[in-house]
């Protein structure tokens, strides 16, 4: 096993096929199969379930994606920095991140940079997606973390996590107590406190309560998470929001309760967006690299649900709606 094969397995598997894969790595599809195979056969076992829509990991090819990601991103980390003059870079990098991703990962993120990083100085620009989309066009951000893959199609993209979305009360909360699971129409019965109707969560979560004909209890609406979630600790209401929205909570004492829904696949896909590469320093180079790899150690942690790898579009295509809303 070489580093190239490594590079064509990830591609291949967030392509989800390998004529998609062959095109963006400019190798013809035949060599691309025979390293595949070869791959495969030095594992010992198949990696990729093939299908007429393209290919997805199985149990054994998720496993190697997820680690190969992890060296791939260590080795390109450890060439920029050997590129760099004295072996330490510095400057300056601005990254957005919408509120439940700085509660879910923007504390370690910063504590990374600055360890290992000590000259680079983050800038960590906490807002909407929507907003965060602005300031990347306009070149006030080096990286942004938006939900949706359509937004700015000049800008470098790539997949980085799947979350899944819960029913959020206060750990005390009267409401369905005992339960760890629940159905859209209980949910529905309940005070709800969601997002503003412009907030591309809110109508993700609407769409599955008017796909069941539900028309939610909504009590409150608030875009400010620190808001929502003081407010579902004081019991006004239960609210819908991913993991990340409690983790900060819970540091701060208060707890919760997080019901999985039975009937919904309530998902929303997290993307990296970056300048182009011609135009990403390497300060941002090496911030972009400890934020995957935070990602990845959340995703991999024990104890910590509702967070997921996203491999490619044809695994997103099983987990996520087909058009996936920008905030």
């Amino acid at each position: 096993m070489d580093i190239r094969q490594l590079r064509y397995y990830v591609r291949i598997v967030e392509e989800g096929s390998l004529s998609k894969a062959s095109h963006m790595l400019h190798v013809a599809q035949p060599a691309l199969s025979q390293q595949l195979a070869k791959l495969e056969e030095e594992v010992g076992k198949p990696l990729l379930v093939r299908s007429s829509k393209g290919v997805t990991p199985n149990e054994a090819g998720q496993a190697l994606y997820h680690h190969a990601r992890l060296i791939l991103r260590q080795i390109d980390q450890a060439m920029t920095i050997a590129r760099s003059e004295d072996g330490n870079i510095n400057g300056v990098v601005s990254i957005g991140l919408p509120a439940t991703t700085v509660a879910a990962i923007g504390l370690e993120l910063v504590r990374r940079v600055r360890e290992r990083f000590p000259k680079v100085s983050i800038n960590v620009v906490e807002a909407m997606s929507g907003h965060l989309e602005h300031l990347i066009r306009q070149n006030q951000l080096d990286l942004a973390v938006l939900f949706s893959r359509d937004l700015a199609s000049d800008l470098a993209i790539e997949p980085l996590l799947v979350e899944e979305l819960f029913l959020i009360l206060a750990d005390d909360s009267d409401h369905l107590p005992g339960r760890k699971t629940v159905t859209m129409a209980e949910a529905a019965e309940l005070p709800l406190i969601l997002p503003t109707s412009t907030h591309g969560l809110r109508r993700r979560i609407e769409v599955e309560f008017e796909a069941r004909a539900l028309s939610p209890k909504v009590v409150a609406e608030i875009d400010s998470l620190s808001l929502v979630m003081r407010s579902v600790n004081d019991h006004i209401g239960a609210t819908i929001k991913p993991m990340g929205a409690i983790l900060q909570e819970n540091d701060r004492g208060h707890k919760f309760r997080c019901l999985r829904f039975e009937d919904a696949k309530l998902r929303r896909s997290n993307y990296l967006y970056s300048l182009p590469p011609e135009s990403l320093s390497s300060a941002a180079t090496v911030v972009a690299g400890e934020l995957r790899t935070v990602v990845d150690e959340l995703v991999a942690g024990a104890g910590v649900e509702g967070f997921f790898p996203r491999p490619g579009e044809a695994a997103a295509e099983q987990t996520a709606p087909a058009t996936e809303p920008a905030e």
